[in-house]
């Protein structure tokens, strides 16, 4: 078998092997309602040895609010500390979004979206609410 059809066969293999993992794996307990991304096709059969199999994108956690309530009920989004957090709400009331702990706040307008995204530098569990309303939205979770 010549060595270039050898490496093709290889790198075919890394993205099936990618692939399987980012299906096994799943969406790591998140209930949103964006399912992960799939790194690579099946139809990868041009990959060649030099180019490498990418990593999968990371999926940023939408909560959606609908009536001014968490569709699904509360989300419980996990991250680990020092890890980067990033989610975002997307509602058809106007409020603030305030996380509790890191007291980070983001204005959220009607039918609109509010990204967040800093560091998990305190571990615990955390509420995020519509501050106006007083309605928890979700839980964030940040381990050691």
């Amino acid at each position: 078998m010549p060595a270039r059809q050898r490496l093709s066969l290889i790198a075919l293999a890394v993205v099936v092997i990618v692939v399987a993992f980012v299906l096994i794996r799943g969406s790591g307990g998140d209930s949103g309602d964006t399912p992960p991304p799939v790194a690579a096709t099946l139809g990868a059969r041009s990959a060649t040895a030099t180019s490498p199999a990418t990593a999968p994108e990371k999926v940023v956690p939408t909560v959606v609010v609908r009536n001014g309530k968490p569709v699904g009920g509360v989300k419980t989004l996990r991250f680990r500390k020092g890890e980067q957090i990033a989610f975002r709400v997307r509602s058809d009331v106007a409020d603030e979004v305030h996380v509790h702990g890191y007291d980070v706040h983001r204005d959220v307008a009607k039918g609109g979206m509010a990204a967040f995204s800093f560091r998990g530098t305190i571990d615990g569990i955390f509420v995020v609410e519509l501050e106006s309303r007083g309605e928890q939205i979700a839980s964030l979770e940040v381990t050691p």
